[in-house]
């Protein structure tokens, strides 16, 4: 298997580094040609990020549009999610024996055609199936660029090059998310459909240009992706980061009516607030990457535990705005600090199924943004105000921290089955 799909210093039965040479040891590449294929491929990320997160800060223009109520419009952010959920293991499979760049492109394509439909989509129905279709390619998308990533980079700084990656989606909402936030509220919220489409279009160019040509290993077989899923670790971390990360949905797939209604802000600085939170994602992302590399499980089970305070910091103080926004920075650093390390977690607990176990991270995150706009419909639904959703994602948080207790426990008492 290649270096980058586990952690040689902890778990002697993998194979040996020597096993597969990495891209870096290849003479027609330099780190400056290698830097730059990596941020082709975190291009990828930039326009995923756009997507997924700018339909939140434009939720009230797209209910006006459709003729819908708040809660249902949580429901576009849920189809979108659980199209990754269900694309991103099955799209992944058949990826895992071919060759990594051409499939990044096929993915692209197909994440074009998606947006393409919901630019034209002239009804909510048809809306949510194309959100839906448009979320079968993010999962398998970010699974192949991790992989390319981290073994291009290899087994020393794997978490940094996976979060370099997971960068581009965290830098969209910095840039991207404010922007398109900005442009949906000038000129009508399907704007964002196209932007999207536009930034695919250029990361196709950028990897099909610059990312080398990757072939996985050749022991890699869709049978052997399959078995390598019996891990009892991959689906103990798979629910650990559903759970931890359904918290910072519930509250910012209702961030717009939160910051209006209860803090009082002028609409239109939400695209300032969602390029705050955007601010926090980069921050965090980068700073995770750096500490999954010192300690996975530790960068872990600490991110989770800061989520849940932040969460019942933010739901307690929304009212006041300087501290709501403080606290919505904090919540969005602590979460993306904890990608890159379920990233890299995922992927060695399933050392024998790299593809596929890079794919579900995406799945077990978009499930839990599923989860959490759906948990958060339910309880604004019930009467208990636009704060309620930030407190029950403070809940799912800590049990996540008692998830990630238990995973440190299973993985030091089997450290060589990982």
């Amino acid at each position: 298997m290649p270096t980058s799909h586990h952690a040689p210093q902890t778990d002697s039965a993998h194979p040996a580094t020597s096993d597969i040479p990495l891209v870096t040891e290849d003479p027609r590449f330099s780190r400056r040609q290698i830097a730059i294929a990596i941020v082709a491929l975190s291009l990828g990320g930039f326009a995923i990020g756009v997507t997924e997160f700018a339909i939140m800060g434009l939720l009230q223009e797209a209910v006006a549009d459709l003729g819908i109520t708040i809660p249902q419009g949580g429901h576009l952010i849920s189809a979108y999610a659980l199209g990754v959920v269900v694309g991103a293991p099955l799209l992944s499979l058949p990826g895992a024996t071919r060759e990594r760049r051409s499939y990044a492109l096929f993915l692209l394509g197909l994440f074009v055609i998606g947006h393409g439909l919901s630019l034209v989509a002239p009804n909510y129905e048809t809306m949510l199936a194309a959100r839906f279709i448009s979320g079968l390619p993010h999962g398998a998308f970010f699974a192949v660029a991790a992989l390319m990533a981290a073994q291009m980079a290899g087994p020393t700084r794997r978490s940094k090059a996976i979060a370099a990656v997971l960068g581009g989606l965290a830098i969209a909402n910095v840039i991207g998310v404010p922007v398109v936030t900005w442009a949906g509220q000038q000129f009508g919220w399907r704007w964002m459909f196209a932007i999207v489409i536009v930034l695919a279009l250029i990361t196709m160019a950028a990897v099909a240009v610059f990312a080398p040509r990757q072939m996985p290993s050749k022991h890699a077989s869709i049978m052997g992706e399959l078995k390598g899923l019996r891990s009892q670790k991959l689906w103990v971390g798979i629910l650990l980061a559903v759970i931890g990360f359904c918290g910072m949905f519930a509250l910012y797939s209702y961030i717009s009516p939160v910051m209006t209604d209860v803090a009082l802000l002028d609409p239109r600085y939400l695209p300032y607030v969602v390029g705050l939170y955007g601010v926090g994602m980069v921050v965090g992302n980068f700073v995770g990457g750096w500490a999954a590399d010192k300690s996975v499980l530790g960068t872990v089970i600490i991110s989770m535990a800061l989520i849940a305070v932040f969460m019942v910091l933010f739901a307690s103080t929304a009212h006041v705005v300087v501290l709501a926004l403080l606290f919505l920075f904090l919540v969005g650093a602590s979460a993306s600090c904890l990608s890159p390390a379920m990233q890299t977690f995922l992927i060695d607990s399933a050392p024998r199924a790299p593809q596929v176990a890079a794919s579900l991270h995406h799945s077990a995150f978009n499930a839990a943004n599923a989860l959490g706009a759906v948990l958060g419909a339910a309880v604004i639904d019930a009467g208990w105000g636009l704060r309620a959703p930030s407190y029950v994602g403070a809940v799912a948080a800590g049990v996540g921290v008692l998830i990630a207790v238990y995973v440190i426990w299973l993985s030091r008492r089997e450290p060589a089955r990982g």
